[in-house]
């Protein structure tokens, strides 16, 4: 049985009173559907009609609250919803017998009941308290304004491709995927040479494994396969946004902080 616990609580009323709902209805089937004497294809069929029917309105208001102020998560929550729901459609009680039915009903409530717990507590607890993952913040300074100017712009370019990557009015995305690819790449490679001949004016030691660290880069957005981006449009740029992202988040934190920090010691 579902308990709604005070760790499942999110702060907004609206939806932890939907959640709490939620959690009694999946509570009220298992108990149903148990009962001795109940009719097993009635309770299944009623059952995840007035859940599926619950659960959309719910995730409804959620998307609309995330939309409205803006919560940089709102994409992942949407492709969650779809799944939750696709997987309750998945559910056929055609030419099943009662017990297999009821069998069937009470593993759709298994994963009900586990996706939605994990899901109140890893993902909508933190509506409206993430910060965007392509938010140029301050951990991301280097101390250089010249370094720090291309990463902001290195990050937007990122935004860019996500907010193409989430766009729901536009289902061919072709052109913009090679505009975005053929502007990261260019960027990319301008980027690169102004910190390296930043790194030269002021003798930084470390400046070849700064370079073979570029050129592994370029090196990875010169394999992009523009042919195959038709296949898939939505999953590459998945795939490039992760790759992007995490690589340049790691190499500014693990590489590029250490120019700035040898550029002040220097220089004072």
């Amino acid at each position: 049985m579902l308990k709604f616990t005070e760790e499942c609580l999110t702060g907004i009323e609206e939806i932890d009173r939907e959640h709490q709902k939620l959690f009694n209805m999946i509570n009220s089937a298992y108990t149903e559907l148990n009962k001795s004497d109940a009719d097993k294809r009635i309770i299944c069929i009623e059952l995840i009609r007035d859940l599926k029917q619950y659960a959309s309105t719910h995730f409804v208001h959620e998307e609309e609250y995330m939309k409205q102020i803006h919560d940089p998560e709102l994409s992942r929550q949407k492709l969650a919803h779809e799944s939750f729901i696709a997987r309750m459609n998945s559910l056929n009680v055609v030419g099943l017998s009662d017990e297999n039915l009821k069998i069937a009903t009470t593993d759709l409530l298994d994963y009900m009941s586990r996706w939605l717990f994990n899901h109140v507590i890893g993902s909508d607890t933190l509506i409206g308290k993430t910060e965007s993952p392509f938010a140029f913040t301050e951990k991301y300074f280097v101390g250089v304004k010249l370094i720090d100017d291309e990463h902001k712009r290195l990050f937007e370019i990122m935004e860019e491709a996500n907010q193409i990557i989430h766009d729901e009015s536009s289902f061919d995305k072709y052109d913009e995927i090679m505009d975005i690819v053929d502007e990261l790449r260019e960027y990319t490679e301008f980027h690169f040479s102004d910190e390296e001949r930043f790194m030269k004016e002021i003798n930084y030691p470390d400046l070849d494994k700064q370079m073979k660290a570029h050129i592994a880069f370029i090196e990875k957005l010169n394999e992009i396969d523009l042919e195959n981006i038709d296949d898939d449009q939505q999953g590459y740029l998945n795939d490039l946004l992760a790759f992007l992202l995490n690589w340049l988040t790691t190499h500014i934190l693990k590489m590029d902080k250490k120019i700035g920090e040898f550029y002040k010691k220097t220089n004072n």
